[in-house]
């Protein structure tokens, strides 16, 4: 299993799938249109039916039932998109085997320490993968797919493994939180389904924020800054003290179930500036609060310098806690399946959001299941081969289901 899995993994990660959260299109990058119809090779090659890429870019394929036996349907999603905050071209994969505890050292100054990352620590004598420090992973979610695609390989090379339906399905742009706005529940006809893009071993998640984006224009004036005195309004200075009235808690100062302001994106001069904010909350009514307090800021703005700021927020996603806590067993399946792999289960919020938060909602329960990476979106991400395999187990067991 080692080998097949490595080699789609590697395989993945060198093809550049990056997401544009500027692009107006669907897929929002060509790329992805692309990767997609490699995707759907490799699922036919494999063995997989009823394999399809649609006019969004989402692929998707069956694996038979081989039982008479009524048993559910069950789904596994990954997304083929990587995050466009950092550099996914050309990925080179550094392998190495038997780490032996020690700082990785990679191009462009890169360290990867236990000092700086103390998890490191639990994968001495194991598999890390990293980038070469230029570059990203792509881990997230390239490790998702390379282990559904393990688990149905598997699962078509032993005919003696009895299962029930299997499908499967790719989503493009989970990234850029576009990755389920097309995506059609009914025809993936599932009873149930895990989407493959957590964390660290054991890793089981079924809360994530609730979460909401804050775009913000600021339209100063602009007079001649040696008559300026009382008339000049400097867009990029209130946006700067705009910002300064929100609380400070920010990613950097939050952890576990704390909530925060996250700036994404600042920029401007004296005539118009332009904050853009994403805004995240564990709980319904402190994420109410947040956005609150954000129009708050936004009307002091307003009231000391004349309507000259303008905010749009809108909701991205919401908690899927309330909707997985009507399907316990769905939760219970795969702390069951983590368990017969060998693993702790590590119960913990999201503190992001996955394709499954929206599915949820969307009448398809879909909590989401660890990969064994770590440090997304950089190049300090890392991978553990060892933690892949025991996601791979774990898919198995969840199928096995009741019979484990």
């Amino acid at each position: 299993m080692k080998n097949t899995l490595l080699s789609y993994f590697t395989e993945f990660i060198k093809i550049n799938t990056q997401s544009d959260p500027d692009s107006r299109s669907y897929p929002s990058t060509e790329a992805q249109e692309l990767f997609a119809e490699i995707v759907a090779g490799r699922l036919s090659v494999m063995g997989m039916k009823d394999v399809e890429v649609d006019r969004f870019g989402y692929v998707t394929a069956t694996l038979p039932a081989n039982t008479t036996e009524k048993l559910p349907v069950i789904g596994f999603i990954a997304h083929m998109d990587t995050s466009p905050d950092y550099s996914g071209q050309c990925i080179q994969p550094n392998i190495i085997e038997n780490y032996n505890g020690s700082d990785i050292v990679l191009k462009n100054g890169v360290i990867i320490s236990p000092k700086e990352f103390p998890e490191l620590k639990e994968h001495v004598g194991k598999t890390v993968i990293t980038s070469d420090g230029t570059t990203l992973l792509g881990a997230d979610d390239k490790a998702g797919m390379s282990e559904i695609f393990t688990a149905m390989d598997r699962l078509i090379k032993d005919p003696s493994f009895i299962h029930g339906k299997i499908r499967v399905a790719f989503t493009p742009d989970e990234e850029i939180g576009a990755g389920v706005d097309h995506f059609d529940v009914d025809k993936f006809g599932c009873d149930f389904a895990y989407t493959v893009d957590g964390g660290g071993i054991g890793e089981i998640s079924y809360e994530c924020f609730n979460a909401a984006r804050a775009k913000i224009n600021i339209k100063g004036k602009s007079v001649h800054p040696g008559s300026g005195k009382d008339s000049m309004i400097n867009a990029g200075l209130v946006a700067c003290e705009l910002n300064a009235l929100l609380p400070e808690e920010t990613p950097r100062n939050t952890e576990n179930r704390e909530g925060f302001y996250h700036m994404t994106d600042i920029h401007g001069d004296v005539s118009n500036a332009y904050i853009e904010y994403i805004i995240r909350d564990f709980d319904a009514s402190g994420f109410e609060r947040r956005k609150k307090t954000v129009k708050q800021a936004i009307g002091s703005i307003n009231e000391k310098y004349g309507n000259i700021a303008k905010v749009e927020i809108y909701d991205e996603y919401r908690n899927m806690a309330e909707v997985i806590e009507q399907h316990k067993d769905v939760l219970e399946r795969a702390v069951n399946a983590v368990k017969k792999s060998g693993v702790t289960p590590d119960i913990r919020p999201i503190r992001g959001g996955t394709d499954g938060a929206r599915l949820s909602f969307m009448g398809l329960p879909c909590p989401n299941l660890f990969t064994g990476g770590y440090n997304f979106h950089g190049p300090y991400e890392y991978i553990v081969l060892e933690s892949m395999e025991r996601a791979v187990e774990t898919i198995l067991n969840i199928i096995k289901g009741e019979n484990l």
